[in-house]
């Protein structure tokens, strides 16, 4: 299938699965970053996975994306902007559906593939429409819970999986915020695994061997 037009731009590999609609994997890449990135480890994913690397909608400089700002003038250190990442949940679940129309992927296995920041809005996105989402990958992010839809603890989650991974030595995210994620999520009923990986703040290469 030819390359698409959706709302965020995307970089696009196809499905060796001609016989039915195949699963597809979304990834959403991090604070400063862009599609590029990710789609890097397209070929070490299942061929018969669509994937789809979407580019976040707000333009940094010199170069690189955000799904969201983050400022760093405060006196606490940093703070997020929470309405531009609302906004920009509302972008990807956008994209999903546009991506089950127009690239006619199974609507029952759609999977989000974070960093960073890609992973708190990739868990934002999940936990606010599980009925969209069946499995997260979540790498070297956190719960966010304040850019999650009102009354989303209601919500089922019987068919949504997340798995997690976090660099022990990540000198951005500390690795204490990332271990209050399984508990979280157990809490609300959702199958979740935690790792951790004696890494930095990086795609660490055992995520792949999973």
């Amino acid at each position: 299938m030819e390359k698409q037009q959706l709302s965020l731009e995307h970089n696009y590999r196809a499905s060796n699965n001609t016989s039915e609609k195949p699963p597809v994997i979304i990834m959403l890449h991090g604070y400063g970053s862009d599609e590029n990135d990710l789609f890097s480890f397209a070929t070490e994913l299942p061929s018969e996975y669509t994937i789809i690397s979407l580019k976040a909608p707000y333009p940094m400089q010199p170069y690189g994306n955000a799904w969201y700002a983050i400022h760093f003038d405060n006196v606490d250190g940093k703070w997020s902007d929470d309405k531009q990442a609302i906004k920009s949940r509302g972008l990807v679940v956008k994209c999903i559906d546009e991506i089950i129309e127009k690239y006619e992927v199974d609507s029952n296995n759609i999977t989000l593939l974070g960093f960073s920041q890609g992973t708190i809005l990739s868990f934002s996105v999940a936990l606010s429409y599980p009925e969209k989402v069946k499995n997260v990958i979540g790498l070297s992010g956190y719960i966010n819970e304040t850019i999650f839809k009102e009354n989303y603890a209601q919500n089922d989650f019987s068919n949504l999986h997340i798995y997690t991974s976090h660099g022990s030595v990540d000198q951005v995210i500390p690795v204490d915020w990332a271990r209050k994620t399984q508990p979280f999520l157990q809490n609300l009923g959702i199958d979740c695994e935690y790792s951790e990986f004696p890494v930095g703040h990086g795609v660490a290469p055992q995520n792949f061997l999973n």
